[in-house]
C-alpha cells in the first residue's frame, strides 16, 4: 500500500460515525460519565486547559504541556489514557508510559500548526548546513510543541524539550553545554527567552526551513542563538495594535500575554508568562482588578467565568479559539470511550521504540529541570 492510500485509510477509520452526530448532548454526558464510573482506575483523562468546555469537564487533571507531561509519567495505574489535547502530547504521553498502558487521541485531526511547521527532513537538512558553518558549537533544543521525530531529533544531538513553564531553566542548561543553540520551531518563544536572559536580538538569527537559509546580518561568530522559523498561529494574532489600542482606550488595564506572542506584543505588555503563569497570576490578582490576556479563547473565557469579582477581557477582542485543540468534542469523546469499552481502540497513538527511546532522553532532560 503506497503513502497516499495509507494516510487515506487511516482518514477514514479515524472518522466519526454517525450516530454520535445525532445524540444530545444529554446523552452524551450521560454515557461518558457511565463509562468513566465503570473503568474507573483504569481509565485516566488529562485535559489541556484550551480544550472545550463541553470536554474539560471530564478531564482527571487539567494542565499544560508540562503539568500533563508529568502527569502521564506519573501515572501507573491507568490502562487506557485519553488524551485531550493534540497529536504531540499525546505522543508525547505515550512515550512516557509504559508499553502496557494504551494512549488514545480522541480525533486523530486535532493537531498543531507550530509543531507541522518542522518537519525532519528539513531539521537535518538545517543541522547539516549548520554544522558546516558553525561547527560542533550548538545544541539543538525543541518546545514540546513538535513532533515525535524532532524530539528524537534533539536526544539524539544531546538536546532537550521545554515548555514554556521552564524554557528559562532549559535555555540556560543549553547554554552551558555549547556556545549556540539551535530553538525549534517556536520563534517567538526561543526569542523572547533568550532576550530575557540577557541575549540581545543582535545575536539572535533565524532559520528559514522554506529557502534552506540563515537569516542574519552581521558576523556569523556573533551568533548565539538560531531560531527556527515557526509559529503559534492562535499567539501570533495578538498585535502591538492590540495593545496601542487597549492603552489609549483603558490605561489601567494590566496586559498579560503568552511567550509564543511576538517580542514586540511581549516588550509592550506588563506581563509574560506559560499558560500556568497566566493562571496563576489571574487566580492571585485582587478583586476588582483588570485585565486583558493575551493567549487561547477558550482559556480565556474560562478564567471569566471562574473569576467573577476581576474585570478580564481578551487581548484581540476578536480572536477564536485554537482549532485544532477544538476538534476534540463530546462526539469524539464518547467515541473513543466506547470504543475502548468494546474493546476495538480506535485513534490509538503509538510511536516506534527507537524514536521513543531517542525522545525520552530530550524529555528526560526538561523534567528533571522542571
Amino acid at each position: 500500500m503506497d503513502m497516499l492510500a495509507f494516510l487515506q485509510k487511516k482518514e477514514t477509520e479515524s472518522m466519526l460515525p454517525d450516530r454520535y452526530k445525532n445524540l444530545s448532548v444529554t446523552e452524551m454526558e450521560a454515557e461518558v460519565r457511565r463509562i468513566k464510573d465503570k473503568l474507573g482506575d483504569r481509565l485516566f483523562m488529562p485535559g489541556h486547559h484550551y480544550q472545550k468546555d463541553e470536554v474539560i469537564q471530564f478531564a482527571d487533571a487539567a494542565g499544560d504541556s508540562l503539568q500533563l507531561a508529568q502527569l502521564a509519567e506519573q501515572n501507573k495505574a491507568a490502562e487506557y489514557i485519553v488524551f485531550c489535547g493534540v497529536h504531540f502530547m499525546a505522543e508525547t504521553a505515550d512515550m512516557l508510559t509504559e508499553d502496557r498502558q494504551t494512549v488514545v487521541l480522541p480525533d486523530m485531526r486535532a493537531g498543531c500548526s507550530m509543531a507541522d511547521m518542522a518537519n525532519i527532513n528539513q531539521t537535518e537538512q538545517c543541522w547539516d548546513i549548520l554544522q558546516g558553518m558553525f561547527g560542533n558549537t550548538m545544541i539543538p533544543l525543541t518546545y514540546v510543541n513538535s513532533t515525535a521525530a524532532i524530539k528524537a531529533f534533539v536526544g539524539k544531538h544531546g538536546g532537550a524539550t521545554v515548555t514554556s513553564s521552564n524554557a528559562k531553566k532549559m535555555v540556560k542548561w543549553a547554554f552551558k553545554q555549547k556556545e549556540r543553540l539551535l530553538f525549534l520551531p517556536d520563534q517567538h518563544l526561543g526569542r523572547n527567552t533568550a532576550y530575557d536572559l540577557g541575549v540581545p536580538l543582535e545575536e539572535m538569527a533565524v532559520w528559514n526551513q522554506q529557502t534552506n537559509k540563515l537569516e542574519y546580518e552581521g558576523n556569523l561568530d556573533d551568533i548565539r542563538v538560531i531560531l527556527w522559523k515557526g509559529h503559534c498561529s492562535v499567539h501570533e494574532n495578538f498585535t502591538t495594535k492590540n495593545v496601542d489600542d487597549l492603552r489609549a482606550k483603558d490605561p489601567e488595564r494590566k496586559i498579560l500575554v503568552h511567550p509564543e506572542c511576538s517580542w514586540e506584543v511581549v516588550q509592550a505588555s506588563d506581563y509574560a508568562g506559560s499558560t500556568k503563569y497566566i493562571i496563576d497570576m489571574i487566580n492571585q490578582a485582587e478583586t476588582g482588578s483588570k485585565w486583558a490576556i493575551g493567549t487561547e479563547m477558550n482559556l480565556v473565557k474560562r478564567l471569566i467565568d471562574k473569576n467573577p469579582d476581576k474585570d478580564i477581557v481578551s487581548l484581540n477582542p476578536f480572536m477564536c479559539p485554537c482549532l485544532t485543540m477544538n476538534r476534540i468534542d463530546l462526539p469524539h469523546l464518547l467515541w473513543t470511550l466506547e470504543s475502548i469499552e468494546s474493546g476495538e481502540i480506535v485513534n490509538q497513538i503509538k510511536v516506534d521504540q527507537e524514536t521513543t527511546e531517542l525522545s525520552k532522553q530530550a524529555l528526560q532532560k526538561m523534567l528533571a529541570h522542571a
